[in-house]
């Protein structure tokens, strides 16, 4: 089966929704909609021509959208490709079901291959670091290396104990700027503005396959440079034992754990996400 929103009231809302937060966009982009093998995807370009290039994957359940905060700084001397997972709410439209990991992998090296960069960057959040990995583990033929910010994939994750971490995000994201300002770290405006396209998305009815955790093997197989940015306090693995394991199988995968964090460190650290992002590219010789 494939993903689609509920109704096309659902739908029509949403990307109403889409439409009014593109407009915080910061900077000149290009909309790019490649065709793969399971439908065509939406990516947003925008930066200079020359640069190391960066590709951007959001969280499950979200959008390109979810990069703005970062976007400023990421282009100013990079390109940048910020990309609508296939399956998921966004620009993206799914056509044939991505069933498995295999699946995946060949989405994401398709839309690669048709960006017209030799290799690229990939940052991706959450479900996006997963992606980025996966095909990481497959094959490094347009990957220059992945920074993964709270990537799934390390452990099994604890579906009601996510489920209400989750509550307890959303509940916050309700909160009045004022009482967000002393209890929750980050800027409160970029909660206010993806809270109504967090909303409007819950009316899509995703069919993702399942995020199976990394083997060993396939840890070591990875051949770029890997930087994980990891929540002190996350939700979905513990940090300090995927910095231990990832350091006994491969030298190419350094770690970085954030202090006082959670799942949420892109809103919680906007700031110091788009530092390490922009180290990682820039201090890597190749």
């Amino acid at each position: 089966m494939l993903g689609a929103f509920t109704d096309r009231k659902a739908q029509e809302r949403y990307f109403a929704v889409y439409a009014e937060v593109l407009r915080k966009w910061p900077v000149p982009a290009e909309e790019l909609d490649i065709p793969t093998k399971f439908g065509p995807t939406r990516v947003r370009r925008s930066g200079p021509e020359h640069g190391s290039p960066i590709v951007l994957l959001h969280g499950v359940m979200g959008s390109s959208l979810s990069w703005y905060p970062h976007l400023a700084e990421l282009a100013a001397h990079h390109p940048v490709y910020a990309v609508d997972s296939i399956g998921e709410p966004g620009h993206s439209v799914e056509t044939a079901s991505a069933s498995t990991d295999d699946d995946l992998a060949e989405w994401l090296s398709e839309v690669l291959a048709a960006l017209g960069q030799e290799k690229a960057y990939l940052a991706g959040v959450s479900r996006g670091g997963y992606l980025a990995l996966n095909l990481a583990t497959r094959s490094a033929d347009r990957i220059a290396g992945v920074i993964g910010l709270e990537p799934a994939g390390f452990a099994e994750i604890n579906v009601p104990k996510f489920l209400l971490w989750s509550l307890r995000e959303i509940c916050l994201w309700l909160l009045p700027s004022a009482i967000q300002r002393r209890i929750v770290a980050g800027d409160p405006a970029v909660r206010r503005t993806l809270r109504p396209l967090l909303f409007a998305s819950m009316k899509y009815q995703a069919r993702l396959p399942p995020q199976h955790v990394f083997t060993d093997d396939d840890l070591r197989a990875i051949e770029v440079p890997v930087c994980l940015v990891l929540g002190e306090r996350s939700h979905i693995h513990r940090a300090r034992e995927v910095a231990a394991r990832v350091a006994k199988l491969n030298p190419r995968i350094s770690t970085e754990i954030v202090p006082k964090t959670s799942h949420a460190l892109t809103l919680q650290q906007p700031d110091l996400i788009t530092t390490l992002v922009l180290d990682f590219v820039e201090a890597d010789p190749a």
